[in-house]
Parts: C-alpha cells; structure tokens; sequence
C-alpha cells in the first residue's frame, strides 16, 4: 500500500520483537481513559465494552470540540464503559450514566478541519459537563453518516478513517521513549512523568528509545499497524492528569531535541493506522513483531 510518511523514507529492512505492555482506550476526547488487559481492534482503532477510542466527544454552543486545551477540567472526567453504557465521574459530582448508543439528533460538529455531525447525548449530559466545565458544554457520539477520512498526505489511497482523534487511529509510544525523557528531565531537576501525559492507545515494551520513529509495520496476532506520521505535541502534555496543573514540560525539553521541522513541531510517539485484523482482539502481553523503514 504506497503512502507518503513524515518520518522516515527507504525500506522496510528489519524485524524485532517487542511486547505489548499497556492499552489505552478514551472513549470521550481530552476525557480520562480506560486502561484494558485487552482491546477490540476497529478500522477507527481500539474500543474497550463497546465505546471506541475518541468516539464521543464534548462542544461547545456552536459544535466546537473541547478539549484540555481550552478547559483542563476535563482531565478530571473520569469514564468507564459498560453494557451499553458511559459513566461519567468528577470529583464531587455524582455519576452520570449515558447510553452509548444515543437517539438524539445529529447535530453539527467540528474537530479541526472536520466538519461533521455528532449524535446528542441529551441535556442531563450537557448540563453534567456544563456544570463541571464551568462553561456550556453539549456530548456527542460520532455519526458514521459523515465519515472522517485521515490526511491522505500520510495514509494515502488506504481509505484509514477515524472518530474524534486530532487525526489518526492509533498512537503508539514506547516505553523505553519514556523512560529516556524522564531521564533528561530528572537530569534538569525536573521530575518523572507517567505517560498518561501523552496519552497513548498502544504501548510497547522491547524497542530502544524512540524506535517508533523508524517503524513501517506493527503485527500483533491477526492485527496489523501501519506507522504514518510522528505525532507532534500540544500543551496538553504539560497538564498534570491527576491535578489539571500546568507547566513547562516536557515541552521544553522536548524541544531540545525531538524539534521536527517538517512537521512545525516537537514530536514524541507514532501516529498509526489499521491495515489487517480489523475485529480482532489485541492484549497486554502479546507478542508484537515490528519492521522499520529507514
């Protein structure tokens, strides 16, 4: 499947073994995430008991998205999914159950450059966030009547799509990436951060630092990834998950050394695509077989 990348040109010309360490899943953008032993794989990425990764998301009065960026409050919004159903928890609020599968009106959304439609969740779980946000807030599930194509600039003719994610299915990190910037910020008199900071959905054990930026392929059982674009980062890595405090890093020394000036920005992690396994089931401690393109 030819198609442009952003990090890396040549051919695939090696394998290794890695390991899956973590699974992330955020059913709700800039929300909290599930943490799953295993994850059901889906052309838009990974979805745990029925909610898919950024399938829901919060707007404001004219259908803007809302994330950390604008309202870090949000990080505190606790999410977990069972048969048929989103909990909503904040500190001090009481939870808040919401359908997933939403009857309310397709409304129009818009994330990024994507001008969409979002199904209402209902005014009990606009004025839940609302009140929480301190800002008028609505919720609304993805409407698969208006698809939302990835940038064809990295994913070329493979027709990958997503929900609500700022542009592809899945991110993936590794941990050794981690591990080699909390070093640096520790050397600085910094301290460690988790990588919830990051928010990745696929995280790999058995890879050196920032091997990411060099993988063409991830295979893991039926399930196939294709690395399209390093993900450049925003402020809401510098937004303590557990406390919504804001800080300099690691953006500062990202920028140290992981500046990409074709892409205008620092970049840490991969942005991937699903080529094969679409409905398979993936899980913590699979073998994963990576190729790299250099």
């Amino acid at each position: 499947m030819p198609r442009p990348r952003a990090h890396a040109s040549g051919r695939a010309i090696s394998m290794t073994a890695a390991r899956v360490a973590a699974l992330h899943v955020y059913p709700i953008k800039g929300a909290r995430g599930l943490a799953p032993d295993s994850a059901h794989v889906t052309a838009t990425g990974l979805a745990s008991h029925g909610a898919g990764d950024r399938e829901w998301m919060v707007v404001d009065a004219t259908g803007m998205f809302i994330t950390q960026r604008e309202l870090p409050r949000l990080a505190l919004v606790d999410v977990a999914a069972g048969p048929g159903i989103l909990t909503l928890r904040a500190p001090g609020a009481a939870p808040l159950a919401v359908a997933q599968a939403a009857t309310g009106p397709s409304i129009a959304v818009e994330v990024w450059r994507h001008r969409g439609r979002g199904i209402d969740a209902g005014d009990a779980a606009a004025a839940w966030l609302s009140a929480w946000l301190r800002a008028p807030a609505r919720l609304v599930r993805f409407d698969p009547a208006t698809p939302r194509a990835c940038n064809a600039d990295f994913v070329g003719t493979s027709g990958a799509h997503t929900y609500f994610a700022d542009g592809y299915p899945v991110l993936v990190i590794s941990t050794a990436s981690l591990v080699d910037l909390n070093a640096r910020l520790q050397a600085r008199g910094g301290r460690a951060l988790p990588m919830n900071r990051f928010r990745p959905n696929l995280v790999l054990d058995g890879l050196p630092p920032y091997a990411e930026d060099h993988l063409d392929t991830i295979t893991i059982g039926d399930a196939r990834f294709a690395c399209v674009k390093a993900c450049t980062r925003c402020v809401v890595t510098t937004t303590d998950q557990d406390t919504t405090d804001t800080g300099m890093e690691p953006l500062r020394t990202l920028g140290e050394y992981r500046m990409d000036e074709r892409l205008c920005g620092v970049t840490f992690g991969m942005n991937a695509i699903v080529t094969a396994g679409a409905g398979s089931t993936i899980a913590c401690g699979d073998n994963a077989r990576v190729d790299y393109r250099f």
